[in-house]
């Protein structure tokens, strides 16, 4: 089956290009969520680690 589709990608032109593009999507994506990371509040985030832990709040309710 792997021949059946390399065969039918190699006849089209340009195809070459989609790897590049993909590459191109991810690293910016990637990137992106660095730059995030990095420029998230030190607060924020330690708020956020302590969650799990924090007795005071409330469970959450269904409201089905």
């Amino acid at each position: 089956m792997l021949k059946f589709i390399k065969h039918n990608m190699e006849t089209i032109d340009g195809v070459s290009i989609y790897p590049i593009i993909s590459f191109l999507i991810f690293f910016t994506i990637f990137m992106l969520a660095i730059v995030y990371v990095i420029r998230k509040d030190r607060k924020s985030v330690e708020e956020i680690s302590l969650l799990p832990l924090n007795d005071n709040a409330k469970p959450h309710e269904k409201t089905e």
